[in-house]
């Protein structure tokens, strides 16, 4: 009984030593990071959440994503990009997109279609269903359909997000990524250089015309508007935006033939001409 006692004692006066010195410690930590100081604020927020400006690309989840193509998208407004003012374009371009998001392999993301004052032909995604439409795409397809399609192929790279598989593989060969992951800044200034410049492999180009006609004829388009558009930017021969980063093959084309035979569709939406430009007539 007496070296029990004597073991308590020893415990007690133990536990004193080292638990009032870290108490201590913690209270004038706190008192140092919580009083004003004259020459310089000690903001916690950067200390405590640093490791959020790291992101993991090979496993990046949904609200990542969505939060990635956010920042993104106020580079693109900041200086790359000029958003096209008209409402009722807009409205339309956004009826469009959100028709086909429902059918899409992600309808669950929050999509964002934005139109692009640009005479350019052109369109574009990134990340977390942010989707770009230049003014001279608008103007280039003849129907809705078309343009339907040229949507579906861009929803479908956010389907398969490319992109982010893109911004990984640019980071391990710019020796940039670490074992922790991607800053999240040099994330956005890959991803904004890749969307505007970079061609997609032509596996990510078959992959997106795959996820793009199948959402195109779930909801219900012709699927002839995706292979007409197509054939249009080719015979131009003008080399338009689109077809840099978009390379347009006979190959592509092929294909969507082939896989429109193996399961055709009754679907005959979009096709009519002159409802299109009417609804696109602040644009002529």
């Amino acid at each position: 009984m007496m070296a029990w006692k004597g073991f308590a004692a020893n415990y007690r006066r133990w536990r004193r030593s080292w638990l009032y010195p870290i108490i201590s410690v913690v209270v004038a930590l706190s008192l140092c990071l919580s009083t004003p100081s004259p020459g310089r604020a000690v903001d916690l927020l950067p200390l405590l959440f640093q490791g959020a400006q790291i992101l993991q690309l090979s496993n990046i989840s949904a609200n990542q994503e969505v939060e990635l193509g956010k920042q993104m998208n106020d580079e693109l407004k900041n200086g790359e990009i000029r958003l096209y003012k008209n409402e009722a374009v807009n409205r339309y371009v956004q009826e469009i997109g959100q028709r086909l998001v429902a059918y899409s392999d992600r309808p669950n993301l929050p999509f964002t279609f934005q139109v692009v004052e640009d005479n350019a032909v052109n369109a574009f995604a990134t990340t977390g269903g942010f989707v770009y439409i230049n003014t001279g795409l608008l103007k280039t397809a003849d129907n809705e359909a078309e343009l339907a399609s040229v949507m579906a192929h861009e929803i479908g790279h956010i389907g398969g997000k490319h992109l982010v598989k893109q911004m990984q593989q640019r980071a391990v060969a710019s020796g940039l990524a670490t074992v922790a992951g991607l800053d999240r800044n040099q994330a956005v200034a890959i991803g904004v250089d890749l969307a505007l410049n970079r061609p997609r492999s032509r596996q990510d180009e078959f992959d997106a015309d795959r996820r793009g006609l199948r959402t195109l004829t779930r909801a219900g388009y012709a699927q002839s508007g995706m292979v007409s558009f197509m054939q249009k930017l080719l015979k131009s021969g003008s080399g338009p935006t689109f077809l840099s980063t978009h390379p347009a093959t006979s190959d592509r084309i092929t294909n969507l033939k082939r896989a429109i035979n193996a399961q055709p569709s009754s679907g005959r939406d979009g096709l009519d001409n002159a409802a299109y430009r009417a609804r696109i007539r602040p644009l002529l």
